[in-house]
């Protein structure tokens, strides 16, 4: 069953299974039991229920943060503000024709820290004129005034951060564009809640009576003023000792960047690029023989379903289903008598279960001691967007015997390279089949030549067009071929009787001689020349892909001496690494002369936006010492971590360096308008950090 695109997949299995129900109480006592063999909509439902939880406790967390320093009126303002913008991005989402998937999922988990940085830059600016005596109208005006252009423009920047990447190409590209999509309209739906619906609030809130002395209140009583009071001494303390000892402190921050570059350099952190779940899903191979009939294909593949079953545990699997004369891969639909499959759908993930590689395994050993003449492998699959195998390694010669014997040479170093398995090509071995060499002496002397003797073979078996007609309006050919001789076997046409020019006759068996041998079930090419792909699967807690595929390079530079005419071409999951990182950079690239021109224009500088682009490096290196601490190796995610964290980092800068500029315009020296805006713009800048 295939569902139709944007279709609901969750009311589709929904609706499924109660069919199933039906057709059970209709079937009952036939023998015949439908059965739902597998669900993987349990992983998007355990997404949206983790969002859902996770939103309750980041929406705690900001109103309590937002709490501690505006209080609580103003906090539950800025926390609302949120559920606005998500619900709006929602209702885009809607109207664009766009689905809830992981992928919005991911997008709305990015933008949902950024959503409340403008909010709280906006009410902390209201909040603090109120606290020294304005009235609220005035007081949002004012705030409006100071603070409308640099939080436009930090948002304006991280949209131009994430714009570029909706160009990135590929079907990595089409899998990933809801993510920049759906961080852009909710920024720029954030925006609208941030100038005009959250400083009315403010304002209508103020008018009250008691609302209003509770916003205005200056005293030193006020526990909330002593406390952000005394976190701006505190920092401001911090910042002169900082600034005392530039050359020190330059030197360490620098340090800190280089040992992260080396870090990566060294290969100290893994490259996992498509780095994805694994489903609750996976089949066990059985490749027979090709000529191998179907009913024999399928008795070897239950013997393989029965040892599979031996190795789950209780409540572990839902349903295993054995499919004979077809194979499913991640790229196509194999079907042929000699391919048999064993579909293992697992339940849904508990606590305390085993991830899919560990029950892989687990039978690895056991099946490959099953009496079976097929070749078992397995086939782990995973979310994200469809990508060829880590390892894959294309061999190429016009020889056959030369071709297949470095493809042995190349499987062989495939095995040896650390983490890899399931390694596999892709030569289909063909049927047996007669092939007759022709005896070029005796085909002369009966008066024929080799092409009439092959044309002759060809209108004895398949026979040859010599005429077209119409049937109905429908094409029919006219095919000329020899009697039906009733053969059991083909070599009996070897004593089919040929007439000679010369009025004699003779048999196929005296102008050839036989020989039995297998033929080639696929004759594959790449750029022109035969070949044969060499696959694997890697274990990425024991190698990544970059390196893996490097030590194949040079493990087969060692031996390709023995194969003249052979060479190789890796591609796979590098060629789509190597596409969406290039591509990347640049977009990454036009990103950043976004971000400097908008923050150019605002600051009419050239030397302000490079300031505040030194952010970056220092947010890449904590995000690099982020990833050796926890082990995750960098991925397509990580990237978007990091651009996300990249426009973040700048927005802090943009209100800072804006509030100095404030400051240096009305007479303040440099020094002085630093110290004095970085102790203005300390509590808003902590706040949208730790709520993010």
């Amino acid at each position: 069953m295939i569902k139709i695109p944007y279709s609901n997949t969750i009311d589709l299995v929904e609706r499924v299974s109660e069919y199933i129900d039906r057709k059970n109480a209709q079937y009952s006592g036939t023998g015949i039991n439908l059965v739902l063999a597998d669900d993987q909509t349990s992983q998007t439902r355990s997404a949206i229920s983790i969002m859902e939880t996770n939103a309750i406790l980041g929406l705690a967390l900001v109103l309590a943060m937002c709490w501690l320093f505006l209080g609580l009126r103003i906090a539950a303002m800025v926390t609302m503000g949120i559920i606005f913008s998500i619900a709006g991005t929602l209702w885009v989402l809607q109207i664009t024709g766009n689905t809830l998937n992981v992928s919005v999922l991911l997008g709305i988990v990015i933008v949902l820290g950024m959503l409340v940085d403008d909010a709280v830059v906006v009410v902390e600016s209201i909040y603090y004129r109120i606290q020294r005596g304005m009235n609220g109208l005035d007081a949002a005006i004012d705030a409006i005034k100071e603070v409308g252009r640099p939080v436009a423009s930090a948002v304006s920047t991280t949209m131009a951060a994430f714009l570029p990447l909706m160009l990135l190409p590929g079907i990595v590209g089409k899998f990933m564009f809801v993510i920049p999509f759906v961080v852009t309209v909710g920024l720029a739906i954030s925006l609208i809640e941030a100038f005009w619906i959250l400083p009315s609030h403010v304002i209508s809130l103020s008018a009250k009576k008691s609302a209003g002395q509770h916003l205005a209140t200056g005293s030193d009583r006020d526990w909330r003023t002593r406390w952000t009071h005394k976190v701006r001494l505190k920092y401001t303390k911090m910042l002169c000792y900082v600034m005392r000892r530039p050359i020190r402190f330059l030197a360490g921050g620098t340090m800190a960047f280089m040992l992260a570059l080396s870090a990566v350099g060294m290969g100290m952190i893994q490259m996992n690029f498509f780095q994805a779940d694994s489903l609750r899903l996976f089949y066990v191979n059985v490749d027979m023989p090709s000529e191998a009939p179907l009913q024999e294909t399928l008795r070897q593949t239950v013997l393989v379903e029965q040892e599979v079953i031996k190795h789950f545990r209780e409540g572990e699997v839902r349903a295993v289903t054995v499919n004979a004369g077809i194979k499913f891969t991640d790229a196509e639909r194999l079907v042929g008598d000699q391919y048999g499959q064993v579909q293992v759908s697992l339940a849904p993930a508990t606590g305390d279960s085993r991830s899919v590689g560990e029950i892989i395994d687990s039978m690895r050993e056991p099946l490959s001691s099953v009496a079976v003449d097929g070749l078992i492998s397995f086939q782990e699959l995973t979310g994200g967007p469809p990508t060829a195998k880590p390892v894959i390694v294309k061999v190429r010669s016009d020889d056959f015997d030369e071709l297949r014997r470095a493809t042995d040479a190349m499987l062989e170093i495939v095995r040896n390279i650390p983490g890899t398995k399931d390694v596999s090509d892709n030569d289909v071995p063909g049927r047996q089949e007669l092939v007759l060499d022709l005896d070029y002496k005796a085909v002369r002397n009966a008066g024929l030549t080799p092409g009439q003797v092959s044309r002759l073979l060809r209108l004895h078996l398949d026979g040859e067009v010599v005429a077209f007609m119409r049937d109905q309006g429908e094409k029919v050919e006219l095919r000329v071929r020899g009697l039906d001789q009733g053969r059991q076997d083909i070599s009996a046409v070897l004593n089919d009787p040929i007439a000679l020019p010369n009025g004699g006759s003779t048999t196929f068996g005296a102008l050839a001689s036989t020989r039995i041998s297998q033929g080639r079930g696929v004759i594959n090419h790449y750029n022109f020349r035969r070949a044969i792909t060499v696959e694997a699967d890697l274990d990425t807690e024991l190698n990544d892909t970059v390196s893996a595929n490097n030590a194949v390079r040079e493990e087969w530079e060692k031996v390709s001496s023995q194969f003249p005419n052979a060479d190789i071409d890796q591609s796979g999951e590098l060629d789509d690494i190597q596409e969406s990182l290039d591509a990347m950079l640049g977009l990454f690239l036009l990103g950043l002369g976004l971000i400097y021109l908008i923050i150019a224009t605002q600051f009419r500088s050239y030397f302000q936006p490079m300031l505040i682009l030194a952010t970056v490096p220092m947010a890449l290196t904590g995000v690099i010492f982020g990833l050796l601490l926890t082990g995750n190796p960098l991925s397509l995610y990580t990237l978007y971590g990091v651009i996300a964290l990249t426009g973040i980092a700048v927005n802090s800068a943009i209100v800072l360096i804006d509030a100095a500029n404030a400051r240096i315009r009305s007479g303040m020296r440099p020094l002085h308008a630093t110290i004095y805006a970085a102790r203005r713009r300390v509590i808003p800048i902590l706040m949208t950090t730790t709520t993010t």
